[in-house]
């Protein structure tokens, strides 16, 4: 992950983050059936990056330029209630947000990966660039992930975010409990065993 210094600092104050679809959330290939019908490929790890944030406190939104029924599938089932499609001028959406969740541009990450989404991320206290982005997008983000859109990016940006707010370790323990009990469970049962013979 490439990242200017004042990027860990801005990622502290983030209450909420904005991702674009295409190339970001998705790897950015446009796949469609014999049909016609437009198909979009998506990482689990980045839906489950983007719950791990809402859960604690960062509000997830979506501006897309496109406008799908899929990637209104997909928002639905990981429960982003702020989601624009058919977003031509991306700051329209952005100025709403701001207004309907009382926020100032300080306290905005957006993950982009084209020129469209530079209007916003020139606004915004932590503009996120993913690895595959173009390069004027990248030359104005403060952090560039490692990993490519669609790829694990996403939950690269997220896991960023929780570490800077200090919300990872506690994110991470509701999985890693089950762990624990099953190397107490082991040891305990190799002990057991052990006194029995």
């Amino acid at each position: 992950m490439k990242l200017l210094n004042k990027a860990y600092l801005r990622a502290k104050t983030i209450k909420l983050i904005i991702f674009d679809v295409d190339g970001v959330l998705t790897d950015g290939g446009l796949y469609f059936s014999d049909e016609g019908i437009e198909l979009k490929r998506f990482n689990s790890l980045d839906g489950l990056g983007i719950k791990l944030l809402k859960q604690n406190g960062v509000e997830p939104a979506v501006i897309s330029a496109r406008d799908t029924p899929n990637v209104a599938h997909r928002m639905k089932n990981l429960g982003i209630e702020h989601f624009y499609q058919g977003q031509s001028d991306k700051l329209i959406a952005f100025n709403e947000l701001l207004e309907k969740l009382s926020l100032n541009a300080e306290q905005v990450a957006y993950v982009g990966d084209d020129i469209i989404d530079l209007p916003v991320m020139r606004n915004i206290g932590l503009p996120i660039a993913v690895a595959n982005a173009h390069e004027l997008v990248k030359d104005n983000a403060c952090l560039i992930t490692d990993k490519r859109g669609g790829h694990g990016a996403v939950r690269e940006a997220c896991d960023f975010i929780l570490k800077a707010q200090d919300n990872y370790d506690s994110a991470m323990s509701a999985y890693l409990v089950w762990q624990i009990f099953k190397d107490f469970a082991t040891k305990h049962l190799k002990l057991t065993y052990h006194l029995a013979q």
